[in-house]
């Protein structure tokens, strides 16, 4: 029994510490680093590093992988980042990013659309994405 709630734990605490890898269109050749990332995801940027067109797409507010994404590499919190995006939106300087489900969800609509910019929990990304940071 102690073994068991040992593992659970040890699984619970691995999946908690889960890093995220973003993700774009395999024909996306711009270079990223965080600093960029983090302007294109808080509506300060609103292309790639090589001028073209980037469209962030995030997932729901209750995804562990956003979770990890907001604090590891927008250094906010979820309140944080509704207050940001609020003020944005009621001066007119800019509309939040799209929200999916899941990695699933990003995967498809990133392997879809060269200009989409992702993030996904590591190690979900597979052959139709490429990921540019891991955090």
């Amino acid at each position: 029994m102690k073994l068991l709630t040992y593992l659970v734990l040890l699984f619970t605490v691995s999946f908690a510490h889960a890093g995220v890898d973003v993700i774009v269109h395999p024909s996306n050749g711009a270079a990223l680093d965080a600093g960029a990332i983090k302007k294109i995801f808080t509506g300060k940027s609103k292309s790639f590093p090589d001028g073209s067109k980037a469209i962030p797409l995030t997932q729901v507010a209750t995804a562990a992988a956003t979770g990890e994404f907001n604090d590891k590499v927008l250094s906010k919190s979820a309140s944080q980042l509704k207050a940001h995006w609020s003020k944005l939106v009621f001066t007119g300087k800019g509309t939040p990013p799209k929200e999916a489900a899941n990695d699933a969800e990003v995967l498809s609509l990133v392997a879809s659309n060269p200009n989409i910019i992702g993030f996904v929990t590591s190690g979900s990304a597979d052959g139709s994405v490429k990921v540019v940071q891991s955090f």
